[in-house]
Formats: structure tokens, C-alpha cells, sequence
């Protein structure tokens, strides 16, 4: 009687292949990491420095170099990163080299609010704490602040943000009430009183209108007070 010997040889060779797959797998997860890199994406990384991240991660998780790869949890890795507050996302894995990279995103400040403490606007809209590595060069504002108050700012700032020119002149946004913003001015020395964040759009362009005539007729030092409070005008104090 011929025995049939290949699907035993099958069997075999499956379980083969099983086992070393297991054993590859186990001796992974034994190797130890052999080394940390902190990447800050995009341009926006002078806020926290890798040393910070660093010792962060020392205080709340332990040492994480030449440990084990097995005894590393990677979104445990992760959320300790993101309650800095500084940090906007963080995403954290392993290299084949046994290398641990954590990819780190900032919050980005728009704007720095002073009303007795001091704080930044993210780009998000939510609050965000000075950084004691680096002082951003945004808008300043001030006045009555408040939730309402700072969402309104917020809107007048993603507007400011995507105009060439009044990302490079508006300085600062003083807050009156609700629905009451001026806007300073890097150069002149008139106030201009936007009112509320209603009809935004109208409101910027009826004041580059009049700012364009004001500065070809040089007349733009004779006020000091220009409105965009009222429908479709420009309204003007003179000194």
C-alpha cells in the first residue's frame, strides 16, 4: 500500500512556519528600545522643547528607553503627551529598529489675552497657556473678556488671518462689550471700531476702500476714529 506523504508534509511545514512566526514575534517583543526621537510636525514647534517632552515622559511613565517593547503601551505613551497643554496631538510607535518615535503636533497661538493672568487663543478657539520657551507675536486682547467675548475675537481673527494685509497691520482687538470690538493698528493711529462680527466680510471691504482713497489722497492722520459699525458705511472722526 503507497502512503500518501503530502498533506502530512503540508501539516508539517504549516506548523513550521507557525513556530517561527511565534518565536520572531516573541523575540520582538523582548528586544529592548534602544532609542527615543521627539518630531514636532510643521513649523510651529518652538513652544516645547524634546528635552521637556522628555522629562515628561520620565515623571509620568518612567524611563522608557531600554525597556522591554513588550512593556511598552503606546497609548498609554500618548495620552501622557497630550495632557501637556501645549500639545495639540501626539502619535507614538515602533520602528523594526527598536526605535520609539513620537510625533507630536502644537497648538498654534493666534492671539494673547491679558486680563490680569495672561494666556494665548489657540487656533482652535479654546485657551492655551504661555509657553516659557517661547513668546509668540500675536494680537493682544483686552477689555471686558469672556466666553462669548473670546468666540466673537476668535471669528474676527480666522477672518484677519486670511487677508494679507490685516494679518500685518491689526495689532491688537479691544473688547467693549458683546457685540463691540476695536481694532488697533500696527502704523495708524486711528481707532477702528468694528462692532460686532456680523456681515464680517462687507465690513473689511468697505474699509479697504477707504483706506486705499485715504492713503493715495495722505489724509489717513487727520482721524481719529473710523466706523464699520453702521450698514455698508465707513464713518469717520476727524482729530
Amino acid at each position: 500500500m503507497k502512503i500518501n506523504w503530502t498533506p502530512l508534509k503540508v501539516i508539517v511545514l504549516a506548523f513550521i512556519i507557525v513556530g517561527l512566526y511565534g518565536f520572531s514575534n516573541y523575540r520582538s517583543a523582548k528586544k529592548e528600545i534602544e532609542d527615543i526621537e521627539i518630531k514636532f510636525l510643521g513649523d510651529n514647534n518652538l513652544y516645547l522643547t524634546e528635552d521637556a517632552v522628555n522629562k515628561m515622559l520620565i515623571q509620568n511613565h518612567g524611563s522608557v528607553k531600554n525597556q522591554s517593547r513588550d512593556a511598552i503601551v503606546l497609548n498609554t505613551i500618548e495620552e501622557v503627551i497630550e495632557t501637556n497643554a501645549m500639545v495639540k496631538q501626539a502619535q507614538v510607535y515602533l520602528t523594526v529598529n527598536g526605535e520609539l518615535i513620537s510625533e507630536i503636533e502644537l497648538k498654534k497661538p493666534i492671539a494673547r489675552i491679558e486680563v490680569g493672568s495672561s494666556f494665548y487663543l489657540d487656533d482652535s478657539g479654546k485657551q492655551m497657556p504661555l509657553s516659557k520657551f517661547h513668546s509668540a507675536r500675536v494680537p493682544l486682547i483686552t477689555g471686558k473678556v469672556s466666553g462669548e467675548a473670546l468666540k466673537d475675537c476668535y471669528e474676527i481673527l480666522e477672518y484677519i488671518n486670511q487677508d494679507d494685509f490685516l494679518r500685518k497691520n491689526v495689532v491688537g482687538i479691544h473688547i467693549e462689550d458683546i457685540g463691540s470690538y476695536l481694532l488697533k493698528l500696527r502704523v495708524d493711529a486711528f481707532e477702528l471700531r468694528l462692532g460686532g462680527v456680523e456681515d464680517l466680510n462687507q465690513k473689511f471691504k468697505n474699509f479697504m476702500a477707504f483706506y486705499l482713497k485715504a492713503k493715495k489722497d495722505k489724509t489717513l492722520t487727520q482721524y481719529t476714529t473710523v466706523s464699520l459699525e453702521f450698514d455698508n458705511q465707513v464713518v469717520c472722526t476727524k482729530k
